[in-house]
């Protein structure tokens, strides 16, 4: 990956049991971006994913909207450190 990116996002609001992570997962395997998510004690979601830039720029912007049933209120991004063994992504 020549123009990798690598971030670590918070998103919050009605994010936990709506089918937030799972959707996650289709739509990071369709953008080909590799990493995971998870839910946290929270009630935010966590993601750390890494791909190509204009495969991430879509991936955030999706992350800002979710799916159908989700309110995204709040999406903190941060720079990430990608994991080299982790190839593909994962919900965790």
């Amino acid at each position: 990956m020549s123009d990798a990116i690598c971030r670590h996002l918070l998103i919050g609001g009605r994010v936990q049991g709506v089918g937030f992570r799972m959707n996650t997962l289709l739509q990071a395997n369709q953008l080909g971006v590799h990493g995971w998510v998870r839910n946290l004690p929270d009630d935010r979601v966590e993601v750390l994913a890494w791909g190509e830039r204009q495969a991430m720029d879509q991936f955030i912007e999706w992350c800002r909207r979710g799916p159908l049933h989700a309110r995204v209120d709040a999406v903190e991004i941060f720079d990430g450190t990608s994991d080299p063994k982790l190839n593909g992504f994962v919900v965790r």
